[in-house]
């Protein structure tokens, strides 16, 4: 794997490194090539918490599937499932600055309770959302069980880039959604 994908897929080749399982098959897409949904729900600059929660006209919670912390990064495997049916709608993979961050946020993030986004949203942080790589992954055993699916179809994501309005970084995301029809 070249430098540029091991990038394109930062945080989640660490978590995959540190539980010793192979990556996903997967290639970087141009953002206009993505088919629907997964181009209106990926190809932008605004959080997915509130995006998904807009799409499915529900509330999102949060499914915690590993975590740790190193100094002051916070790193956390998780779906996002729809409040009221637990259909999942997002598997993501973040590595947070909690540096960065008030102290509220950082607690709120730390009791695993809470998208992040939600966390932002609420507390009044501003911040951008630049993706850096759209992807198209082949779906592995481990991914294809966090959603209910079956393995080798194919999942759309992004590797996006939250940052606080003076530019520093909050958190690096892979947002990778189930299959439309899940």
């Amino acid at each position: 794997m070249t430098a540029r994908d091991r990038a394109a897929v930062q945080p989640l080749d660490e978590f995959y490194r540190r539980q010793g399982r192979a990556l996903p098959e997967f290639v970087e897409l141009a953002g206009s090539t993505m088919p629907e949904p997964y181009r209106s729900l990926l190809v932008h600059e605004r959080d997915m918490t509130r995006t998904l929660e807009q799409f499915h006209g529900a509330a999102i919670h949060l499914r915690v599937i590993s975590s740790y912390r190193q100094g002051d990064a916070y790193w956390r495997e998780s779906v996002l499932d729809l409040a009221g049916s637990d259909r999942p709608v997002e598997f993501g993979a973040i590595r947070i600055q909690l540096a960065a961050l008030p102290e509220e946020c950082r607690r709120l993030i730390l009791a695993e309770h809470l998208p992040f986004g939600g966390i932002l949203n609420a507390a009044g942080v501003r911040y951008t959302s630049r993706p850096s790589a759209y992807l198209r992954f082949t779906t592995d055993e481990f991914i294809a069980t966090a959603f209910g699916v079956a393995r080798g179809g194919f999942l759309y994501g992004r590797q996006n880039t939250l940052r606080a309005e003076t530019g520093e970084s909050l958190a690096e995301i892979i947002e990778i959604l189930p299959p439309a029809a899940a």
